[in-house]
């Protein structure tokens, strides 16, 4: 049952509309309340929200006679009690306030890290637009249409205009030049002597009008064309270094040397090492990335090797009895790990494999799996003929049944699948041509998730889960757009890391708390609302300058302590 009540909070007066309801879980009545309008402040008069005056009219009834809280009167009536000049200040006030402080941190974080610079010097004339677009993307979960929404609620973006038709002719006003132009200048600003780490991800995309959108291994499960999006990431700057764009149906190996080939043409570096999963190993792989006696290596590498080929099950079978020494520990963020690092002969190449063993984690998954075995037997026993576990209990037991009744005559643990299944559990094997430190290469390839939580974002934080695009040209650029936008978000993540800001924010909240600093225009100038000791914390943290009050430019930086409160 329904009905209106009313709460007084300070001098207003608000209406509820109050729905009973039995609440199972605490077994008594409850209701629920939806604020639906106010009493007029003057007259005492029901004022109705546009909401509940919409669902009246969708259920068919009469709103005839009930008057809508319009809060623009509100503030209309506020300022006819101000003197007149006052009101002309206020008005204007009211009319130009915009959110300044997300914007002013982006732009001042992307100078600090050169990107401003080097998308002037790459996309001459339009670099605004596709930086401001980029931004878009960092702070809102929305589709691109309502980027001019978010431009004209801003401050500091300038005179950009990002409607709906200008995004689309900006996806086709540039092209592989000015693509390629900006990754050989942005490799060469953030170049560290680093390790770069390789990943592909897919995007499906519904159009059949993308050249590289092909059926392929889909890694998110979906029944759609896509393109595959292969990506270096600096692990030590912890920023996107370059991308490319392959057909869909290519697998990781084959995109392997057209990659480093084609990131070595464009940048002129091949003294770099790829750190690369396991799904980049094959034998002919590891020929190719150890090139010919002429032209020398085509690269270094450091690889994870799967469990399916015979040698790493073989130096691990020959490292067991006495690798748990003190001499080859290992640090992690977590435990202590053995490792030790052997010249391994694959497919007549001499290479350097590191073998690791996590005792803690071996003893650990052989407890579970130990566990699960013995819970699936006692199932067993229950029901023998669960269809559902039918598969598990092939794998795992041996049930013998009476051919005469059908009943259950004995169940018994194959343990020799169990012992086969433990013989690598705890233990990894990296591969390489180069590093022969096992502490180097374990925390070289442990930086590796910088990709795997890049590709996350592309695709969640910043509206890439599906391309909604209808032909290459736009499609390549709206990927370039969204790693310009990986770059910021990078950059911004990396930070917070560093400084810990993880512990009392997400980037969401850090952006939302920048953005309640507001700007407003007077007599032609900017004038900004006070800035607050949290927004300060944040930009002291990002070693930002703060903004002058008058200007909105940047101040000289000045040393503020402490870091953002949580909330």
């Amino acid at each position: 049952m329904a009905s209106i009540t009313h709460q007084r909070v300070g001098k207003h007066t608000y209406m509820y509309l109050s729905v009973s309801y039995w609440n199972a879980e605490k077994k008594r009545p409850d209701n629920r309340k939806t604020r639906i309008g106010k009493l007029d402040i003057m007259t005492g008069e029901p004022l109705y929200t546009q909401e509940y005056l919409d669902s009246l009219v969708e259920s068919g009834k009469s709103i005839e006679g009930m008057r809508l809280w319009d809060k623009s009167r509100e503030v209309k009536i506020i300022l006819d009690n101000i003197p007149r000049d006052e009101t002309v200040v206020a008005r204007e006030v009211l009319s130009s306030t915009k959110d300044f402080g997300s914007t002013y941190f982006l732009r001042e974080l992307a100078n600090k890290i050169g990107l401003v610079d080097t998308l002037k010097n790459s996309l001459p004339g339009i670099w605004q637009e596709v930086f401001w677009l980029a931004c878009f993307l960092v702070c809102e979960d929305k589709p691109v249409m309502y980027c001019d929404d978010w431009v004209n609620s801003h401050d500091g973006v300038g005179l950009v205009k990002l409607g709906s038709q200008r995004i689309s002719d900006l996806l086709i006003s540039f092209g592989e030049v000015e693509r390629a132009t900006f990754y050989r200048a942005w490799y060469k600003l953030i170049r560290e002597r680093e390790y770069i780490a390789l990943d592909i991800t897919s995007v499906s995309s519904y159009s059949n009008n993308i050249e590289y959108c092909e059926w392929g291994y889909n890694r998110d499960g979906e029944d759609l064309p896509q393109v595959n999006i292969c990506m270096l990431f600096g692990e030590q700057s912890r920023l996107p270094v370059y991308q490319t764009i392959y057909s869909g149906s290519l697998g990781d190996v084959t995109t392997l040397r057209s990659t480093i080939s084609e990131f070595a043409a464009l940048t002129g570096d091949r003294d770099i090492m790829f750190v690369m999963d396991k799904g980049f190993y094959s034998t002919a792989n590891v020929i190719t990335m150890l090139g010919n006696e002429e032209e020398g290596w085509l690269c270094k590498f450091l690889m994870a090797v799967p469990f399916s080929n015979k040698p790493p099950r073989l130096h691990i079978a020959e490292e067991r009895e006495n690798i748990d020494t003190t001499d080859n520990v290992v640090f992690t963020s977590n435990t202590l790990i053995r490792g030790v690092c052997r010249t391994a002969i694959w497919d007549e190449c001499e290479l350097l494999a590191h073998v690791f063993f996590d005792p803690v984690k071996e003893l650990s998954e052989r407890n579970e799996l130990c566990g699960y075995v013995s819970s699936l037997k006692k199932k067993a026993l229950d029901d023998p003929h669960n269809n559902k576990l039918a598969a598990e209990y092939r794998k795992y037991l041996t049930i013998t049944m009476s051919e005469e009744t059908g009943a259950v005559v004995d169940i018994s643990i194959r343990n020799g699948v169990i012992a086969k299944k433990l013989e690598t559990v705890g233990w990894f094997v990296l591969l390489s041509n180069h590093v022969r430190d096992p502490q180097t290469a374990y925390d070289a390839y442990r930086m590796k998730d910088v990709v795997e939580k890049g590709f996350l974002r592309y695709k969640n934080s910043l509206g890439l889960d599906r391309l909604r695009v209808h032909n290459d040209d736009r499609m390549q650029n709206k990927v370039f757009v969204a790693f310009i936008a990986l770059i910021i978000a990078s950059s911004i993540y990396e930070t917070m890391s560093r400084q810990g800001l993880h512990n009392s924010m997400t980037l969401d909240r850090l952006l939302l708390t920048m953005d309640k600093l507001k700007s407003a225009q007077i007599s032609g100038k900017t004038v900004l609302r006070p800035i607050t000791r949290e927004q300060s914390d944040i930009l002291a943290a990002f070693s930002l300058p703060l903004p002058d009050s008058n200007t909105g430019l940047p101040t000289e930086i000045k040393k503020r302590g402490r870091k953002p409160r949580a909330g």
